[in-house]
């Protein structure tokens, strides 16, 4: 493997996240306290989490807790999740036994960069851009024609970071469809499945729908728990799952005893987390459609399909880069302009910034973003 590069999005974050007064492109759901999770336990759960033993874990995950995953998928049962330290180490997993040195992979650009340098550090790798007039849809057509001899991977993510796009569903089909007749493997990260606009129609796990689809999920961005770093990846290959693990032992080894019991815990509630969460949206989207409504000749604004997150164009004469530097520097508003999901694999939109919906405490940062362009955009 090479050397990897900068990770622009964790280094920007690293620089402004814990910095910026209003953080308003945040990528996950509102978190809650260890007090109000615990409120959810059973009894049982309770004494299980305040009188566990502090030791190693099971490398596969704790085997309660893989059941519960299993139960949110239709197909799949305990023995097909493999449970990871966040999502982060699943997709390192995951690219790393599929893909060697004589591999190719397609990806889906714009994307959450480890998802385009991790295959291009192990083998060849083609970027498919999302289509940006067409409601940021893939063209299927193009991943096609994208596909080698020895293409062993394609990697996807709907609801997508950071446009919000859901694939439709037939083109999700003819695209399950297309790597099934060439036996291609899709690691699907489906990390927002759930969050969005109370009533969002998402797509069929892919773990669910697809012998050599790899679900990817985590506890961090529907749920709203990043701190528990906790992910799983769901898979009907066993042999891939199995590799899997044996990767892990080179990483995390195990994933932590009490957020294992934690996840067990937010789990078993998830429906309610869920609706709280698609709640927050609800009401962050409508605060978002009226601040827009304010400045048309600044930004085109357009509802994601699902998700906490959208993609709006910047219009000043500025640019974004600079748009984006002013916010944060003179006013302490974070955005992350669409420069820091530029691809090596093609041309990506450079007019755009990620926003965030997912948190509560929206309308102080919004009033703080009308201040700030009624100062420097009167």
């Amino acid at each position: 493997m090479t050397t990897l590069p900068d990770f622009r999005l964790e280094t920007h974050f690293s620089k402004w996240e814990f910095k910026a007064k209003f953080h308003l492109t945040a990528s996950d759901a509102e978190s809650m306290s260890m007090r109000d999770l615990l409120a959810m336990a059973t009894p049982d759960e309770r004494e299980a989490f305040d009188g566990m033993w502090l030791g190693y874990t099971e490398t596969y995950g704790a085997p309660d807790l893989r059941d519960t995953i299993a139960t949110l998928y239709e197909n799949r049962c305990a023995d097909e999740v493999l449970c990871f330290a966040g999502a982060s180490e699943g997709i390192f997993a995951a690219n790393s036994v599929i893909l060697d040195k004589d591999s190719h992979a397609i990806v889906v650009t714009p994307n959450y960069q480890s998802h385009e340098t991790l295959p291009m550090a192990l083998c060849d790798a083609t970027g498919v851009p999302l289509d940006a007039d067409d409601d940021w849809s893939l063209d299927i057509d193009r991943v096609a024609a994208a596909i080698r001899p020895n293409t062993k991977l394609v990697t996807i993510n709907f609801p997508h970071n950071p446009t919000g796009t859901i694939l439709p569903l037939d083109r999700y089909q003819a695209l399950i469809e297309l790597c099934r007749k060439h036996g291609i493997y899709i690691l699907h990260d489906e990390i927002f499945h759930g969050l969005g606009e109370t009533g969002t129609k998402h797509l069929p796990y892919t773990a669910d729908v697809y012998e050599r689809g790899l679900s990817l999920n985590v506890m961090s961005k529907s749920y709203g728990l990043p701190g528990l770093r906790i992910g799983w990846i769901a898979c009907a290959d066993k042999e891939v799952i199995s590799k899997m693990e044996r990767m892990k032992h080179y990483l995390s080894i195990c994933n932590s005893g009490p957020s294992e019991r934690l996840t067990q815990i937010a789990l078993r509630n998830r429906e309610k987390l869920l609706a709280r969460n698609c709640k927050i949206v609800d009401e962050n989207l409508l605060k978002w459609d009226a601040f827009f409504a304010r400045y048309p000749e600044l930004f085109d604004w357009k509802r994601p399909d699902g998700s906490c997150m959208a993609f709006p164009r910047y219009k000043g004469t500025e640019g974004v880069v600079a748009f984006c530097r002013s916010l944060v520097e003179e006013s302490g508003i974070l955005f992350l302009p669409s420069t820091i999901y530029r691809s090596e694999l093609g041309a990506t939109p450079l007019d755009r910034f990620r926003l965030g919906f997912g948190r509560t405490g929206l309308d102080e940062g919004l009033s703080a973003l009308d201040a700030h362009l009624n100062k420097f955009h009167s």
